[in-house]
């Protein structure tokens, strides 16, 4: 896919207060720990995640996007009346109808010929709905449209120590599945993107490519959907193993076609925003791509993955860090439980510097 007339024009996130540092959680479990003798810090070792962001007790996705989305609006002085597409693209939502957009756009108080929907790609919602927004502008069917979306990890990180603590036929071996959901961390993030003739920054979205390989869709998968907020109570099965072996693999073969969609090489890229999984995940990944590591921004270590909201949150404060040149090419490779992939290239411009503050 190839883009002529989008522009990525501001990238917003909101991240919770309170801080659970890993060594929390692991106190937390510590029946477990003390049942099976595992050593202190081995989540942590093995994950590179030292701590993660959870919202206060209470809060809803929609509720967190509005502020989100509302903090975009005001920073890039958009007209409202010029957002045709609102897209609610996190993995947690407020209920199972309405749309979670729906709620949004009215507190918003966007117009009433705005396209509203939410889109369910686990840890690549808000990048599908990057797609959506940027076909739409495309066309000509609008002149701007926002992305927004939320994740919850309380509920799933309370559940899962629960689970750990109280079934006693637990092993070594068969905790492995659910420790991937001890990496899991709250976050908001929403992207506006805009037609070039009225972008302030001009930071243009050129294309990319999708990838999927659903053979391996049952390697991470939650058990329960029930609505968003406190009232889930998911457990989430994972195999970390393959899934992370398949996922290079397909992303592998997808960021070939990348470069050769884009007629980029390997050194014409200034900076990669990647989904943020684990520290090995990262480092397998950046060995399979031939890429030097010097060229990712890491957030992993103090946010965990936040889901959708990860290589977006990434990206803009990668992007705040002013630390990016003007004209830099610029990738944002996601993978994503399914398994898919999908990867994006911008070319970066500093004509507009805001202030993205958490």
């Amino acid at each position: 896919m190839r883009y002529n007339k989008v522009c990525v024009e501001l990238i917003s996130y909101t991240l919770p207060d309170e801080v659970v540092t890993t060594s929390e959680l692991e106190l937390r479990l510590f029946p477990l720990y003390s049942r099976l003798k595992l050593p202190e810090g081995r989540l942590e070792m093995l994950t590179g995640i030292r701590e993660r962001r959870i919202w206060r007790v209470g809060t809803m996705p929609g509720q967190q996007s509005v502020i989100t989305a509302r903090k975009l609006i005001d920073i890039s002085g958009i007209d409202p009346s010029l957002i045709g597409a609102l897209i609610h693209g996190s993995v947690c939502r407020d209920y199972l109808e309405p749309a979670t957009a729906c709620g949004v756009h009215n507190e918003l108080g966007l117009f009433e010929s705005c396209y509203v929907y939410d889109i369910s790609n686990a840890c690549l919602g808000i990048l599908s709905g990057m797609i959506q927004i940027a076909n739409l502008i495309e066309l000509g069917h609008i002149r701007a449209g926002i992305v927004v979306g939320t994740e919850s990890s309380r509920s799933l990180m309370d559940t899962t120590i629960h689970h750990l603590n109280t079934d006693q036929t637990f092993t070594r071996r068969s905790i492995k599945p659910a420790f991937a959901s001890l990496t899991i961390g709250s976050g908001s993030a929403a992207v506006l993107l805009t037609h070039e003739d009225i972008s302030k920054t001009g930071n243009k979205l050129l294309g990319g490519v999708i990838r999927t390989r659903t053979k391996f869709c049952d390697l991470c998968r939650s058990n329960m959907d029930k609505s968003g907020g406190d009232s889930m109570n998911p457990l989430m099965d994972t195999d970390s193993e393959m899934l992370m072996q398949e996922g290079i693999a397909v992303a592998y073969d997808a960021f070939e076609d990348f470069l050769n969609e884009l007629n980029w090489s390997r050194s014409d890229i200034g900076k990669v925003f990647c989904h943020q999984v684990g520290k090995v995940h990262q480092r397998l990944l950046f060995e399979r791509l031939q890429l030097p590591a010097e060229l990712n921004f890491s957030t992993l270590e103090y946010l965990g993955n936040t889901g959708s909201a990860a290589l977006p949150t990434t990206a803009g404060i990668g992007l705040d860090s002013g630390g990016i040149n003007t004209g830099s090419k610029i990738a944002m490779l996601g993978i994503g439980s399914g398994i898919n992939t999908i990867m994006l290239g911008m070319l970066y411009s500093k004509k507009n510097n805001n202030n993205n503050s958490v």
